[in-house]
């Protein structure tokens, strides 16, 4: 009889301040969980652009490779790079259904290009979404065209500010102001550079 009475004294449950401690660990827990999905968001949104930037840029390689008697036209004007709809209206003819120049394909293919990297080809409630974020599009090469090495570079803005210096980076998309933020300028510019050499046709 005194066994039973002594272990009914020291079994009196939980008390209300462990369970707010209890409480209040976990809810930390949790807190932690949300900023890492936020953080992990954020890093596959980077990775999803870059990749796409990647693509973008090796499609217009290999558009400039199978047609280096237009390779001048490619290259871009420095105050007048691609990206924001440059180019307004479809160039004529279609180059799918008609028969083009050399200067007519690479025309059509910058066009088609700036389509892709503003996403206008994926458009939801009236806004693109299937390209970069404020991107911008360079082509560099030779003076003239010709054999040389052309550089294809795609900028275009990050979700946080990293120091910009500008240093071996390609300067497409550097002082647009399109990549400020309170950190400075350019402090949220990605850029994407592919040099290659390519024989002029």
């Amino acid at each position: 009889m005194q066994a039973l009475t002594n272990s009914k004294r020291y079994s009196k449950g939980t008390s209300l301040v462990e369970v707010l401690v209890a409480v209040f660990v976990f809810s930390i827990g949790l807190l932690g969980i949300a900023a890492l999905q936020v953080q992990s968001k954020r890093s596959n949104f980077e990775a999803i652009q870059r990749t796409t930037a990647s693509m973008l840029t090796n499609d217009l390689v290999e558009r400039l490779r199978s047609n280096t008697a237009g390779l001048n036209t490619y290259i871009t004007d420095a105050n007048l790079p691609l990206g924001g709809g440059q180019i307004a209206t479809e160039p004529a003819p279609n180059c799918f259904s008609a028969t083009c120049t050399t200067v007519e394909l690479a025309t059509h293919d910058l066009w088609e290009w700036e389509q892709s990297i503003d996403g206008a080809t994926e458009v939801q409630a009236g806004a693109q979404t299937g390209g970069l974020v404020s991107p911008t599009g360079c082509v560099t090469g030779p003076v003239g065209g010709g054999t040389g090495e052309y550089t294809v570079a795609i900028a275009w803005r990050g979700t946080s500010e990293l120091a910009d210096t500008g240093a071996l980076k390609d300067p497409c998309g550097q002082g647009s102001g399109k990549y400020d933020g309170p950190g400075g300028a350019d402090v949220f510019r990605r850029v994407l550079a592919l040099p290659v050499y390519i024989e002029g046709g």
